[in-house]
Formats: structure tokens, C-alpha cells, sequence
């Protein structure tokens, strides 16, 4: 009996042992989960019980210099449909066939999509509009919500597309202004926390937390909505007329760097814009700052401001023209191989003679003339403040690749390429007292914290102001000459220069012009550059007529009177 007992007392101690081992392993992990690691678990547990949701701030508004909107947000709605509602046939037929003519679907799809939901409820439209959003709310289809958002409006229509930009579904800015200055325009977020079920649907009469957002700020451009549709037309007509493949349009004030139209094609329309098409990609960019090309004769005025600024000529020096030169074993003729003989630094620029400007680039030498390339601002982005702009490309004399003929070519604008605003900003300087201005398009922000205005920035000087006004009078005579007549505005005195360029590897032609009015004191410069024309491949002919229409109704619609002694010319 005895031994009977301590079997017994033996086991008992064993069971009370694996007892106590167990209990301490509960307690530990009480111990663990309530005390040491009590944070996370209890983190995890909101997570589960409670959800929250950004409340997006309403977006500001892109406006035109003048207060026009280009972009602004507008009330929409997003309709969902709680599938747990739709689990009878009846009432799901039922509020299918409500909802559905409202939405553009068929009832069975709406309903078998609704269905196939696995979680939360099933997102049927997103940005219906108010009128669509108000009818559903009238007739209160079982299991349909409709949530207050908003959508991106545009009054202008495609204007100035690839310069504004556009915005994704989750109303963020993915391009141009809408992207570059998407924290000013997108506020700052709110945040709704609500109470959910295991499904992931709100609970009714559930605990609710909103933080306020902060509407976003309102961008006014420095563009001008009249002078911009202007020349997003004429671009276009342009480009069929020649059968180009594209080409660009800058409008700039050469006195503060505003510019007051920037159009670009090929670009994309925003109402018909469709982010899953990848052949659109190429479409968004602005390339009036991404894309490169040589200036072409153009930079025969940079070339020429240079040897003036240094003395080295005046506009009345000559040289003898033979019509082309031997530049280390090349030769390189005039554009249309004519023989000029005897001319001036003057009919350099008024009759575009590349020999003319291979004559300056030898007086300047390697070191001087790529001292004014970098002073001009060609070798580096001119700062605008839009992402995705670019540096010129010019081999300067210390890299690889640079040959010594560079300088001869470069000084008529080939064997480098530059952006067409590099282009225009560094003309622009020649007509603005040799000063050089950091062009930008947007004039101020304004949101609930105040107003933040941008202020025209001086770069450097880069020319003493007698050598831009010596230019300023050779660009005159180049519009007075052959090379620019089609650029003539009647009643005023006009500036300007035209280009013509070929990419060496393509074959590609560009016809271009740089041209600005009053001659005096500018209220406006315009660079025209057509891309690869098929009628013609000259500057003169198919760039300088787009400045000779487009000017005179800029200048009547910025009221600019015309130039006294122009006018009795014109009436005699």
C-alpha cells in the first residue's frame, strides 16, 4: 500500500510540475504582451479596429498673368458600392438598374463587378460630375455611397499643355507646373480616422477623428493666355503649311525675363490625355527646355558681340569674302555659296556670311570666344525653375573631342546644340543692355500664408551696353536685308536674326529666327524654330514669317504705338 502511494505521489508531482512550467509560459507571455511589448500590440490592435484615410487639401489654382484660370479644381464625385448589399439577386437588380444608366454600365456587369469585390467596398465611377453625383443621391440606390472629390478642370482647354502639366488619380502633380510646384499647389493633407468592422466597413455611430486640410496656394504665370493661344495656332498652321515635324514658339520680355507664351509640338492634349498609353510619354515633356539643336546662324549675333565687346572690330570693319575658307583642311562655304568680296562686320550678320563669322572667331581665338559662349550662359540651364531642363552641349577647348574646328563652326552655330529658351535668353541680352536675365514663368504664389512674389533676376552683364546697341543696329539691318524681310512689321522698327541648322547624324534641317519690337526698348522678343520643313529649309522663309503675323497683333493687343518714324514712312 505503502508503494501504491508514493506511485501516486510521483505522478501527482510531475502534473503539478508540467502545471507550473505551463503557467509560467502563460504568464511570460502575459508578461511580454501586456507589459514589455504592450505598444506594438496595442498599435496592432488599432490598426485592426481603427482605420484612417487621407483627406486631400482642394488644390490651388494655375492662373495667367492677367487672374485667368488655365487649371482649377472643380467638385466631382466618386461612387462606391457596398457588396455585402448586393448578395440578393432582387436587390441588387434593382439598384443596378438605378445606377448603372447613370455611370455608362450595363446592370450584370456593374453587379458581377461589384460581387468580385473581396474586400471594402467596390469603386464603380471615380469624378462623376455634381449633376450625376446629385441624381444618384436622389435616388438613393441600396449599398451606394457617394464621396465627396475633385478633379482638375481646365477653361483654356489643351492651352499651354506641356508647360502646366497634369496631375494623377491620387491628385498629385506628375509634370510641368503641376508637378514643379506641387507643394504649393496641393496644400497640406488632412487625416479621417473612423472606427471599421472586420470587413473593413465604417461603424456606424463608430469614434471619428478629422484634421482639417490647408487649401493649396493659387500660381499666377507670367504667361498670357491671348498672346499664348495666338501662338499655339500659328505654330500648328505652321508645321502643316511647311509638313514639319514640329517646332517651337518662345515669347519672352527681353527687360525682365517674363515670358509671356512658351508652346512646344509635338506635345499632348489634357482632354484627351491617357496615362496607359505609352506612346504618349513622349508627348509630355516641354521642349522648349529638354530638347537641343544648333542655333544655326543665330549665334553669328553672339559671335559678333564678342569681337565688338573685345574691340577687335567695329560694325563698320571689312574683310574680304571669297565665299568659303579652309579651316584645317575643311572647307566651309556661305549658305548659298555666294561670294559677298569686300564686307563689313555689319553685312556679317545683315547677310548671314559664315566666312564672316569664322573671320571673328579667329581674331577672338579659342580661349575668348568660349569665355563668351560661358558668359552668354550657353554651356549651362538657364534656371527657369522647370524640372527637366537641360544644358547646352559645347565642347569647350579643354575636352575630348574638341578640335580646332569647332571654333570655326561653332561661331556660326554648328557643332553645338542648345535648348531654343537658351537661345532666346541669351539674344535677349544683346537687346537689353548687354544684360543677361534669368527667365522665369511664374509671377507669384499666393496662399492662406500670404503672397510670395518673383522679382526679375539680373544674372551678369555680359556685354558692355555699347556693343549691345551696336547689335541691336546690325539686327535691324538684317530685317531691313534679305536674309529677314518676311520678318517686317509695317509702322515699326524691327531686330532679328534667322538661323538655319542641320543635324550633321540626322540630315535634319531647322529653320529658325530670333526677332524683337520696338527696336528701341523691346515689349517683346520671339524665338520661331520649325523642325525638319519640308517646302524649305531656310530660317528666312519659314521661321521669319511666323514673327512677321504673330507681331503686329501682339503689339495691338499690348496697345504698343508705333514707331514715329516708321509711321511717316509707311504714309508717304
Amino acid at each position: 500500500m505503502a508503494r501504491r502511494t508514493h506511485r501516486l505521489n510521483w505522478r501527482l508531482l510531475l502534473l503539478i510540475l508540467v502545471l507550473a512550467a505551463g503557467t509560467a509560459g502563460v504568464v511570460a507571455r502575459l508578461v511580454q504582451v501586456q507589459i514589455i511589448d504592450r505598444d506594438y500590440y496595442a498599435a496592432q490592435a488599432k490598426l485592426e479596429h481603427q482605420f484612417q484615410k487621407v483627406v486631400r487639401a482642394p488644390r490651388g489654382a494655375i492662373l495667367d498673368r492677367n487672374g485667368h484660370p488655365l487649371a482649377t479644381t472643380v467638385a466631382v464625385f466618386d461612387v462606391y458600392i457596398d457588396p455585402t448589399s448586393w448578395q440578393h439577386d432582387a436587390t441588387a437588380v434593382a439598384a443596378a438598374e438605378a445606377l448603372a444608366p447613370l455611370l455608362g454600365r450595363e446592370p450584370a456587369e456593374l453587379i458581377a463587378a461589384a460581387r468580385a469585390q473581396e474586400r471594402g467596398d467596390y469603386l464603380a465611377a471615380r469624378s462623376v460630375s455634381t449633376d450625376v453625383g446629385l441624381q444618384i443621391m436622389k435616388l438613393t440606390p441600396l449599398g451606394v455611397n457617394t464621396v465627396d472629390s475633385s478633379q482638375r478642370s481646365y477653361p483654356e482647354g489643351d492651352l499651354a499643355s506641356s508647360l502646366l502639366g497634369f496631375i494623377g488619380q491620387d491628385l498629385v502633380g506628375l509634370t510641368g507646373i503641376e508637378a514643379d510646384y506641387d507643394r504649393e499647389l496641393g496644400g497640406t493633407p488632412g487625416m479621417l480616422y473612423f472606427e471599421q468592422d472586420a470587413l473593413g466597413n465604417p461603424i456606424p455611430f463608430g469614434r471619428q477623428l478629422v484634421e482639417e486640410p490647408e487649401r493649396g496656394g493659387d500660381i499666377r504665370l507670367t504667361i498670357d493666355r491671348y498672346i499664348q493661344r495666338l501662338v499655339e495656332e500659328k505654330l500648328d498652321a505652321q508645321i502643316e503649311e511647311t509638313e514639319a515635324a514640329g517646332g517651337s514658339i518662345i515669347v519672352m520680355d527681353p527687360l525682365t525675363g517674363e515670358i509671356l507664351a512658351m508652346a512646344s509640338r509635338p506635345s499632348f492634349r489634357l482632354s484627351q490625355l491617357n496615362l496607359d498609353d505609352e506612346e504618349q510619354v513622349s508627348l509630355y515633356r516641354n521642349r522648349t527646355i529638354t530638347d537641343v539643336y544648333p542655333p544655326g546662324s543665330v549665334m553669328k549675333t553672339i559671335t559678333m558681340a564678342a569681337a565688338i565687346d573685345l574691340g577687335l572690330v567695329s560694325s563698320q570693319s571689312t574683310y574680304f569674302d571669297s565665299g568659303s575658307v579652309v579651316v584645317y583642311g575643311h572647307t566651309i562655304s556661305n549658305w548659298n555659296y555666294r561670294s559677298f568680296g569686300t564686307s563689313t562686320a555689319t553685312d556679317v550678320i545683315q547677310f548671314s556670311i559664315n566666312t564672316g563669322a569664322i573671320w571673328l572667331s579667329e581674331l577672338l581665338g579659342p580661349e575668348r570666344f568660349y569665355e563668351y559662349v560661358e558668359r552668354f550662359g550657353l554651356h549651362e540651364p538657364t534656371h527657369v525653375g522647370l524640372s527637366g531642363e537641360v544644358a547646352g552641349l559645347v565642347r569647350m577647348p579643354e575636352d575630348e573631342g574638341w578640335y580646332a574646328i569647332d571654333l570655326a563652326t561653332n561661331s556660326f552655330g554648328q557643332g553645338m546644340a542648345v535648348t531654343p529658351l537658351q537661345t532666346i535668353t541669351a539674344v535677349s541680352a544683346l537687346v537689353n543692355g548687354g544684360r543677361l536675365m534669368r527667365p522665369y514663368v511664374v509671377k507669384d504664389v499666393e496662399n492662406p500664408e500670404g503672397r510670395r512674389t518673383f522679382e526679375p533676376v539680373v544674372v551678369r552683364q555680359v556685354v558692355k551696353e555699347d556693343t549691345a546697341r551696336t547689335l541691336v543696329q546690325m539686327m535691324h539691318a538684317a530685317v531691313d536685308g534679305r536674309t529677314g524681310h518676311l520678318a517686317h512689321v509695317p509702322g515699326y522698327r524691327v531686330g532679328g536674326k534667322t538661323g538655319t541648322s542641320t543635324f550633321q547624324d540626322r540630315g535634319d534641317t531647322i529653320a529658325s529666327f530670333v526677332g524683337f519690337v520696338p527696336l528701341e526698348r523691346p515689349r517683346f522678343i520671339m524665338l520661331v524654330k520649325i523642325d525638319a520643313p519640308q517646302t524649305s529649309p531656310l530660317g528666312a522663309v519659314v521661321a521669319a514669317p511666323v514673327f512677321g503675323e504673330l507681331a503686329p497683333q501682339i503689339l495691338t493687343y499690348l496697345d504698343v504705338p508705333p514707331d514715329d518714324v516708321e509711321f511717316v514712312e509707311e504714309g508717304r
